[in-house]
């Protein structure tokens, strides 16, 4: 993966992902874009009768406190031995790391201890997920690190969303010492039988274990994790939203619950 799309933002999980992405790209002679978006929302007021006008205080603020995050991200990438680039826009977030991902093998971006509003970092992940090609890597905030080279989990139902961040994640996999895939039977329409993966795999000379867990009372999230803890590995690869996300937010879901709990790194594709 040579071209990593930083999502920077001065909140508790930023160490965390910047951490992630050096690691992947030490290990990949990669390039890491930051890209720091302003909401405009932030600079604008209602004083409902007026309308709307600029806030030229607190656009002032924000602008210093861009600048102070700035030069503390940049005083840090300096004394490491990766290619960077540092890219402020005023925008909405979504739109602007989706339209900076055309080219870009991985999207790094946070998940973070938040309060749930309209402007929770699961939401603005879901955004993003919703509308890239490329795939998103979701970095815990507890966790200051990726392990590149230790076992991966692939989290496998057969469906395009699995199969497409198999395919994304290959220069990943590649690198793990071992791959767990974890399948559930599960029906669904389209559906690429258990072995496909392994047999994808192996084509691209990546070894792998298939782990064939039945359908129970166990939820196919809890499957993933605790093969996960148990295999002790470094990030779970996995499919993105394959039920709509109104469903998901509503009913509950693989996706949604792990974006939300897993310990460890996710690799999403949709």
């Amino acid at each position: 993966m040579k071209s990593l799309l930083l999502h920077v933002q001065d909140d508790p999980g930023m160490e965390a992902r910047l951490q992630a992405a050096l690691s992947i790209a030490r290990a990949t002679s990669g390039h890491i874009n930051c890209l720091h978006v302003t909401p405009i929302s932030l600079y604008i007021a209602s004083d409902g009768i007026t309308g709307a006008y600029m806030m030229p205080n607190f656009a002032k603020a924000l602008d210093e406190m861009e600048a102070k995050m700035r030069a503390r991200i940049e005083a840090h990438l300096k004394n490491e031995d990766v290619s960077w680039y540092y890219e402020h826009v005023d925008g909405h977030a979504a739109q602007e790391l989706v339209s900076r991902s055309s080219l870009a093998d991985l999207i790094v971006m946070g998940r973070y201890h938040h309060r749930e509003t309209r402007y929770t970092p699961i939401t603005l992940i879901g955004d993003v997920l919703q509308s890239t090609r490329a795939p998103l890597l979701v970095q815990p905030q507890e966790l200051n690190s990726f392990d590149v080279f230790g076992p991966a989990v692939v989290g496998w139902n057969g469906s395009f969303e699995a199969a497409n961040a198999l395919r994304a994640a290959l220069p990943l996999l590649k690198m793990a010492s071992a791959v767990h895939i974890v399948t559930v039977e599960e029906p669904k329409e389209h559906m690429l039988p258990s072995l496909a993966a392994s047999t994808y795999l192996s084509r691209h000379g990546i070894a792998s274990e298939l782990h064939a867990r039945p359908v129970s009372d166990t939820p196919v999230e809890e499957a993933i994790k605790s093969t996960a803890q148990v295999m002790g590995a470094g990030y779970i690869v996995m499919g993105g939203y394959g039920h709509s996300r109104a469903r998901e937010f509503l009913f509950g879901g693989v996706t949604r619950t792990l974006l939300k709990e897993c310990p460890i790194p996710l690799i999403m594709g949709r």
